[in-house]
Formats: structure tokens, sequence, C-alpha cells
């Protein structure tokens, strides 16, 4: 899929292969201050629940251990990469509560809600210490995000204006 070209767009903005190779590594979230992502979640509306090691996560699109949703709930365990854990709480930030409340599993609307929520993420991972907006561009380029200018960073800088206008017009965005 490539954010940002509505001809190729394909269902969801997450893994094209749905696996990094082994030699790959991203950031998880046993390695950030979880308590960080808590508070932007909650500041959100939206509750963080950490479920148990070998545990299911329940609402996971992609599987494990990729996070999951339900309602107002993002499911993650430390094995959860963060880029995952952050692209479905933007999923559930950027919908409307009545639509929120509906969610289980996937929330993904249309290629302007997608683009919106992969452009958020970027964002509010500048929000988490020892994440950064860089951090998880690199991140979403390993798991294999695809985009039509080749990466994370190039689509954020250089095409991603739909997004943060559709963001800006629904005040999730600062002006």
């Amino acid at each position: 899929m490539a954010a940002g070209d509505s001809e190729r767009h394909e269902p969801g903005c997450g893994p094209a292969a749905g696996t990094v190779a082994a030699t790959d590594r991203v950031l998880v979230l046993a390695e950030i201050d979880i308590a960080a992502l808590h508070g932007l979640l909650a500041a959100h509306g939206l509750e963080l629940i950490e479920v148990p090691a070998d545990t299911p996560i329940p609402g996971s699109y992609w599987g494990e251990p990729e996070a999951g949703l339900v309602g107002h709930r993002v499911y993650v365990r430390g094995d959860t990469p963060v880029h995952s854990a952050l692209h479905e709480a933007c999923h559930l930030i950027v919908q409307p509560p009545e639509r929120r409340a509906q969610v289980h599993t996937d929330a993904s609307d249309s290629v302007a809600e997608e683009d919106a929520t992969c452009y958020l993420q970027i964002v509010l991972a500048g929000q988490l210490p020892g994440v950064g907006s860089s951090r998880l561009m690199r991140d979403m380029d390993t798991w294999g995000y695809t985009f039509r200018l080749g990466s994370a960073r190039a689509w954020f800088e250089q095409d991603a204006d739909d997004a943060r206008a559709w963001l800006l017009a629904r005040g999730l965005l600062p002006a």
C-alpha cells in the first residue's frame, strides 16, 4: 500500500508483507516508558490495556504481536512494536466517538483516514520520551509500511499535505 496514493492504496497502512526479517529490529513497548504511552492515549480518551506475555492480543488486525482494538481500548504486550500501538491508537483518535465505540479489530474507513492515521502516529511519537518521530519513521520502513516516495520520512515531509489538512480540519492537530 502506498500512503497518499489513492490509485494503489490498499486497506490499512500496516505492513505490506506482514512480518519483519529476524535481523531487523523495531522498538517494542517493553523498551519504552509505558506510563508515558498510557498518559498520551488517556489524553485522547483511550485506554491502553497491557496483556501478559504469550497471551493473545484481543482485536489484533495483523496478528500478534501487533496491537489490537476494541472500542476505546488499545491492547498491547511488551513485545508489541511501538509503531503498532501508535498506529492502532491513531485509528481510534481520528474517528468520531460514535464510530469509535463500534470498533473491533478493523478500524480503517477510507484512504484519507488511513493517511491521517499514519501522519498522526508520526506526530504523536514525537511526544514519547525515547521514541521520537525519526525513530518511528525508521521503524515503519523496517516493518514494511510502504509509501509512494519510498519512505515514511519522504512521505511525511513531502507528500502528506492532504493527511495534515484532514487532521487540521477535524481539530486533531494544532494550527
